[in-house]
């Protein structure tokens, strides 16, 4: 890593920067024409796709998840010895990022750590935060509030800790498969799908593709951790018009396939696109993809996610001290790895933004 990359600096503050979700059903529909912003959907058409949320008494658990994370580290930070305060902001509800900086910049926080809930590049899952800062820096100009430097943390979808925590999930959940069953069970890794246009961008020198190709390579670090050698990647969660071409198969298209094809009447599916249950996890795999598998009699045994666990608040901790103290980065896989950006640099000009390809 070049200096560049890796900026010595003292943070004094880390800021925990996610998705955001509703908390009661008379925040699912604002909290949609927040996701949907510019994009013309009428409302009538929120109130249908918020239907996932009513479910739950229009609940997300992304906040709460967020919230647990956050406390976890708090403590990891303490245990090490570090006086950093975690600050916790949204793109989309509730703490908003732009409320948050504003908060920080009044308490005196000049220099902020970014740990965004996300593993992968691409556009959506990586560029979008790097938006999110320049919206932050720009509230903070328009209130004539002092300036604050963000430096958004590497991704780190292949972090030995991030694997290790995702391999023992897989192994906990293998266990729960009969005997019986094992020989025609398959291991399925599944994240959030794309268009195709969203992952046809690239990182730097035009290292194109980067989400998809990341979240194979942590599917593979995986599943050879686990012992697994036979496994499928699949995709899930995809909206918008059924025209555009997303990332593909589906997962239960292809959970359907493999049963009719093959006879598999058991599934071991590892959420590895996400860090914690949120409304992806508990809705499209624990509900959607259940119902369809009770109906075959496929039996589907989820994975946990790595969010909760000490061994991911210890994660994060190492990124800020690696970024602080100019380690070199941890990383176990062999696709491309992207950050830290201090107020948008060093990452390449139109890294990851669909706009620019």
């Amino acid at each position: 890593m070049t200096d560049a990359q890796h900026p010595a600096q003292k943070f004094d503050a880390l800021l925990v920067l996610s998705f955001g979700g509703p908390e009661g059903n008379e925040e699912v529909v604002p909290f949609l024409e927040n996701v949907t912003r510019g994009r013309g959907i009428p409302r009538e058409r929120l109130e249908v796709v918020g239907k996932h949320y009513y479910h739950f008494d229009g609940v997300s658990p992304i906040n709460g998840l967020n919230r647990e994370i956050i406390h976890n580290v708090e403590g990891e930070l303490k245990k090490r010895g570090h006086n950093l305060p975690v600050y916790f902001g949204n793109r989309n509800w509730h703490p908003f990022g732009t409320a948050t900086a504003e908060k920080m910049a009044e308490e005196g926080i000049r220099n902020v750590a970014v740990f965004a809930t996300s593993a992968w590049g691409g556009y959506s899952a990586c560029r979008q935060y790097d938006e999110d800062i320049a919206a932050m820096r720009q509230h903070l100009a328009d209130k004539g509030l002092p300036e604050i430097e963000f430096t958004k943390i590497r991704q780190f979808y292949d972090h030995p800790k991030f694997i290790a925590e995702m391999v023992d999930a897989v192994a906990e959940a293998w266990q729960r498969i009969p005997a019986e069953k094992m020989d025609s069970a398959r291991m399925l890794f599944t994240a959030h799908s794309v268009p195709n246009a969203h992952d046809n961008v690239g990182g730097a020198d035009g290292d194109k593709n980067l989400y998809s190709r990341q979240v194979a390579e942590a599917s593979r670090l995986v599943a050879e951790r686990a012992g697994i050698s036979d496994y499928d990647l699949v995709w899930q969660s995809r909206s918008g018009n059924p025209k555009t071409p997303w990332l593909e198969p589906d997962i239960v298209d292809h959970t359907t396939a493999i049963h009719d094809r093959d006879g598999v009447d058991a599934v071991v599916v590892c959420p590895i696109g996400f860090i914690s249950d949120h409304m992806e996890v508990i809705w499209d795999l624990d509900s959607e993809l259940q119902a369809a598998a009770d109906e075959m009699g496929v039996q589907v045994e989820r994975a946990r996610t790595a969010g909760p666990s000490q061994r991911f608040a210890a994660m994060i901790v190492d990124l800020v001290e690696e970024l602080e103290q100019r380690q070199p980065w941890e990383t176990s896989g062999n696709v491309t790895v992207q950050g830290c950006t201090t107020n948008g640099a060093p990452c390449a000009a139109g890294c990851c933004d669909i706009r620019a390809h």
